[in-house]
């Protein structure tokens, strides 16, 4: 019975972590808020966070690969002929990198503080949530005209600092990205394929970081079978909920979300502790 509860108890948060993870609502945060609200949680477990992010990173992967791989083609084309056609894909992956560089350096040197400043704060996560709610209610009927082949330096930092922002539990890293994008005047679908591009090196980078901790995890052999059913609820949960964030963005309505952010934000504030 207890072996069960234990599956159970990866599924669901493996399931709630790749839900939402693509959508704008902080998966960080509402793992922190049901992990309190129901008593059940995996704490200071380097080795579950590793899996399920690895599982929503593929899930990203597999929903943008002929984004990648065209991009890739074409930058690597163009470094190897300077032919213009592909400069454009080219800059596309520079402004990447570029935009990856605030959220590593500033995960690098404040990460212990942001951890033990947000970590289990649920009231702490009730404001950051309102705040995304803010955020996305102010975007809610933007409309840019930016595409891939405008974007600059300015744009990439900007969105990159955003990202950096969203290290703090209940600032959607999605959202942040998103928001910051359209605020540019980035149009919707160039803002999320940023977005979610922007995703895979510093999740790639979060890994390589942490490696060690999922080897030296005494708990690894006891607990492998819950783990591999979390990473595979993960990737599933994060692949359709992309979709779906994709499909409702296309339609506009991000106000939603900000409801949605507005009233879990109040109720975790007043409820939680």
């Amino acid at each position: 019975m207890e072996d069960l509860l234990i599956l159970i108890k990866y599924l669901f948060l493996g399931l709630l972590q790749g839900f939402t993870e693509p959508i704008p609502i902080s998966s960080s945060g509402h793992l922190v808020m049901v992990q309190q609200l129901f008593e059940v949680g995996i704490k200071d477990n380097m080795s579950f966070e590793v899996l399920v992010n690895f599982g929503s990173l593929l899930a990203v992967l597999i929903v943008y690969w002929k984004d990648i791989v065209q991009i890739a083609k074409n930058g690597i084309s163009y470094m190897t002929t300077k032919d213009k056609t592909y400069y454009d894909d080219f800059m596309f992956i520079v402004y990447l990198v570029v935009a990856t560089v605030p959220a590593a350096i500033i995960g690098l040197l404040f990460e212990d503080l942001i951890s033990s400043t947000f970590a289990g704060n649920a009231k702490m996560i009730g404001i950051t949530l309102f705040i995304t709610g803010i955020a996305l209610w102010i975007i809610r009927n933007i409309r840019g005209d930016k595409n891939d082949g405008q974007l600059t330096m300015k744009d990439a930092l900007i969105v990159g600092f955003a990202q950096a922002v969203a290290l703090i539990p209940g600032i959607s890293r999605s959202g942040a990205t998103i928001v910051a994008a359209m605020l540019l005047g980035m149009k919707q679908e160039t803002a999320l394929r940023f977005s979610f591009l922007l995703f895979i090196p510093v999740s790639v980078g979060t890994m390589a970081l942490s490696v060690g901790d999922v080897i030296n995890d005494p708990e690894f052999n006891t607990l492998w079978i819950p783990y591999v059913l979390a990473f595979v609820a993960s990737l599933i949960a994060t692949y359709y909920s992309l979709r779906w964030f994709m499909n409702v963005m296309a339609r506009g309505n991000l106000k939603y979300f900000a409801f949605y952010c507005f009233i879990v934000g109040i109720l975790a504030f007043i409820f939680l502790n």
